[in-house]
């Protein structure tokens, strides 16, 4: 993400205007030729400390075992009823068709994959058919996901 500090203020004026995250990635495609996932988008705003308009994206948008609960990930600030412990795993080679991949273990014990594709879409596959995590823990795993992605560069 090396944008330089007019671009970065171009992204802090398309939020303020309510522009999604999906169209801040193309615009900055089209206007400044910077090719983004939607994750790179959502780290970069979440650096420049702004809050986007759109929501997470639904259910069917999603290639997930396991429905998040409907929250803000760039939120950095837990929510009071957040879970026990989780602790997420990168893979240091992704999967096949995945940008970062890896396990999360939850606060009960129990683990699930995650990946990552290139349009910045998460997917969790539970171990145990049915299974879901404690309250709070999704959102924590989101979350902890982010800041092992960050430390990454991703």
């Amino acid at each position: 993400m090396n944008l330089d500090e007019t671009q970065r203020q171009q992204v802090k004026v398309w939020i303020n205007e309510g522009l999604k995250l999906s169209e801040i990635q193309t615009r900055l495609e089209k206007e400044h030729g910077l090719r983004m996932t939607y994750l790179d988008v959502r780290l970069l705003v979440d650096e420049l400390k702004l809050m986007p308009k759109d929501p997470m994206p639904t259910p069917s948008d999603q290639k997930t075992a396991i429905q998040p609960p409907p929250t803000n990930p760039l939120n950095v600030e837990p929510e009071p009823k957040l879970g026990g412990k989780v602790r997420v795993d990168v893979d240091q080679i992704a999967r096949s068709g995945a940008v970062a991949s890896g396990k999360v273990t939850f606060s009960d014990g129990k683990s699930a994959t995650w990946f990552l594709d290139e349009t910045g879409r998460l997917g969790i596959g539970a171990t145990e058919k049915g299974y879901k995590p404690p309250e709070g823990d999704l959102q924590e795993f989101q979350l902890a996901l982010q800041r092992e992605l960050q430390k990454l560069g991703y």
